[in-house]
């Protein structure tokens, strides 16, 4: 049985920040590897890291040591305009705060990525994953039309469209109701699932991380487990 090559690899990373009372230690020392089609959940307390984690392993922000591949692209050794290039090959995002542009409708919104990576006609599968995720009715809306679980859902379509390697989503439901939150949470991993996706999902919610297959903990800026949940 041949092994499933790791799709993301970070080796000692470390990320600081400089402030008026010195160097703060965000990050430190964090090793990690990541199977392509994984489920991963990074859980730990408010400023354990996690955020920061996910933005460096997505190439949305570099660290001060250590090494990442992602997709067999060397992240720390691409500038800004080449880790931009590898997510918009290989990456989508999911956030908390939904990070749609609100001249644009839903519809939009979702065209956006493929067009911006070079496809012509956006509109049908555009049309296609919003109907997917419930929202044909809602292609014309803009986003102060949509209530918050609407416009998440309009999020995931933009985010699964591209059909990414992975998935980066960093507190989906953080800014939902649990009953909204569990309905977007249904819908992520069915379209994970339906696409094989790599999914690294951060969350404070212990019910959440354990619908992933791996569980890796901070504190404070340091891995101190990792945990084999199962997924469902």
């Amino acid at each position: 049985m041949c092994e499933i090559k790791p799709i993301i690899t970070a080796i000692n990373l470390g990320k600081c920040v400089k402030t008026v009372d010195g160097t703060l230690d965000i990050l430190t020392s964090v090793c990690l590897s990541i199977k392509s089609g994984e489920t991963l959940s990074i859980v730990g307390s408010s400023g354990s890291g996690k955020s920061t984690l996910l933005g460096l392993l997505a190439g949305l922000d570099v660290p001060t040591q250590g090494k990442i591949e992602l997709a067999g692209s060397p992240l720390t050794e691409l500038d800004e305009d080449g880790r931009a290039l590898v997510r918009a090959r290989y990456v989508g995002f999911v956030f908390q705060s939904f990070q749609l542009l609100s001249n644009m409708t839903s519809l939009e919104n979702v065209m956006l990525p493929l067009e911006l990576g070079g496809i012509r006609n956006a509109k049908k599968p555009a049309q296609l994953m919003l109907e997917r995720v419930e929202l044909g009715h809602r292609l014309e809306h803009y986003p102060n039309q949509l209530s918050g679980g609407e416009q998440q859902r309009v999020a995931l379509a933009r985010a699964f469209v591209t059909n990414p390697r992975i998935l980066f989503a960093d507190e989906p439901t953080g800014n939902l109701d649990s009953r909204t939150g569990e309905h977007i949470i249904d819908l992520l991993f069915q379209l994970n699932r339906e696409q094989n996706t790599t999914l690294v999902l951060v969350t404070h919610d212990p019910a959440l991380a354990k619908r992933c297959g791996r569980s890796i903990r901070l504190e404070a800026g340091r891995m101190v487990g990792t945990e084999t949940v199962g997924g469902y």
